[in-house]
């Protein structure tokens, strides 16, 4: 086999390939018997039907036809690695020539991963903001403490904002108890407004014993039709704090002082503050690649896949999704290939320590066992997702400690004190690969 490859654009090239019909045998002799397995010829058996006999009364034609569909991916893939075409999306197959017994040529059209130019990234800089403890952040963690170990008692007094109740539910629509809707002695703080739309408004100002009614929004009535909600005032609560003092921090730590307490959450906050300035230091350095390296996207790369996109949701012809997915997309495919070219540019391999320990910190990420999340990746066809992912973590995480990252203040940031036992753990911003369930990239 002859190949050559010819550059039309950044992110396009034309394979050129000629096949010596020597190569092209195997097939023949396949799509011989594939077409022997098929065809019902009088006074042969399925299978048995000799190829001067195919060639007859099905055609030489057909047998080539069908050989060379099965040969063309065979003989594309490996002139795409002697040439080391990084392909995305699909193929464009033109056949130029076919001499039987004599020779097979054709060119393939194909998208292409396009050359980065990668900055020296010892010459950026980034700046950060700085880090500041308050003491009232000191004073929100200990208060935090104290309630986790304050102890809630009766009072009598008309319910107030911020007051903790006792209340009895019950949900009804069209006077027809809702299945599950009752729930008795529920503990609620009033004004957090997490439990029902209008709770705390109908709360307040009530007394023990009192029952009142509203109508609010519920699981299983219609978009216009409203429930109707009684709730029972059994009791209200006054929360009692422990008071701040060496034996309530002895109780409630491994310290056995208020001030060693302050300390180790000053230490803390210190180094999660320090963290974030990393995440923050990471995202920057993202952000200023996207904006002033040239990452060139194939076009019709973002037209098939928006298109999918668009297809599988019922929306193609909504003119205005359209744009939001083409610029989303264009902005995905531009950061993958960003990374995968500093990926390659750093020489980075993932390790199977790597890959698991991204595993039990993702899985941590979404109260799933490891095993589960590892066996749901796979299921969806996502590990190579998962393994592109990760190196791409760790090759930003390289580059990262060669950029020069000051504080607001002109202080230097050094990163490299940060760096975990991994440098490739999930933070809270990362996302799973293509959450879980959508196809990869090409």
């Amino acid at each position: 086999m002859k190949s050559a490859v010819e550059s039309l654009s950044p992110t396009r090239v034309r394979l050129s390939i000629e096949v010596d019909f020597l190569e092209l045998k195997p097939h023949i002799a396949q799509a011989y018997k594939a077409i022997a397995e098929k065809v019902i010829i009088p006074g042969f058996r399925k299978g048995k039907v000799p190829t001067a006999m195919i060639d007859q009364r099905v055609g030489r034609g057909t047998v080539l036809d069908e050989a060379i569909n099965a040969a063309l991916p065979d003989f594309y893939t490996k002139a795409t690695r002697e040439h080391e075409v990084l392909v995305v999306g699909r193929p464009t197959v033109d056949i130029k020539e076919l001499k039987d017994n004599e020779l097979l040529s054709f060119t393939v059209e194909v998208d292409v991963r396009p050359e980065i130019t990668l900055p020296d990234f010892s010459a950026i800089e980034i700046e950060v903001d700085d880090v500041k403890i308050e003491d009232q952040e000191i004073a929100d963690q200990i208060e935090a403490l104290r309630i986790r170990f304050g102890t809630l008692t009766d009072i009598e007094k008309t319910v107030e904002d911020g007051d903790f109740v006792s209340i009895d539910l019950i949900a009804r629509i069209e006077g027809k108890e809702v299945d599950g809707g009752t729930a008795n002695n529920i503990s609620y703080e009033v004004g957090k407004n997490n439990m029902i739309d209008g709770l705390d408004e109908v709360l307040i100002g009530l007394n023990k014993g009192e029952v009142k009614k509203f109508e609010a929004p519920l699981q299983g009535a219609s978009e216009s039709e409203l429930g109707e909600i009684e709730v029972t005032l059994n009791s209200v609560k006054k929360r009692e704090l422990p008071d701040l003092d060496d034996e309530f921090v002895t109780k409630a730590s491994e310290f056995e002082t208020v001030a060693e307490l302050e300390a180790d959450i000053k230490e803390r906050l210190m180094r999660l503050k320090k963290m974030e300035q990393g995440a923050q230091a990471r995202d920057k350095l993202v952000e200023l690649l996207l904006n002033s390296v040239v990452v060139p996207v194939p076009e019709s790369l973002v037209e098939d896949e928006v298109h999918d996109h668009l297809e599988k949701e019922g929306r193609l012809e909504d003119d205005e999704h359209r744009k939001e997915v083409i610029e989303e997309l264009n902005n995905s495919i531009k950061n993958d290939f960003l990374m995968d070219s500093i990926v390659k540019a750093e020489e980075v391999q993932v390790n199977e320590a790597e890959l698991s320990e991204y595993i039990v910190r993702s899985a941590s990420r979404y109260g799933m066992a490891p095993n589960d999340f590892a066996n749901e990746i796979a299921k969806a066809g996502q590990l190579t997702s998962l393994v592109a992912e990760v190196a791409r973590a760790k090759a930003l995480a390289v580059v990262l400690e060669r950029v020069q990252v000051k504080d607001a203040s002109g202080g230097k940031v050094d990163l490299t004190e940060l760096r975990p036992k991994s440098a490739i753990a999930p933070t809270d911003s990362d996302e799973p690969p293509s959450d879980l369930a959508n196809s990869e990239k090409s």
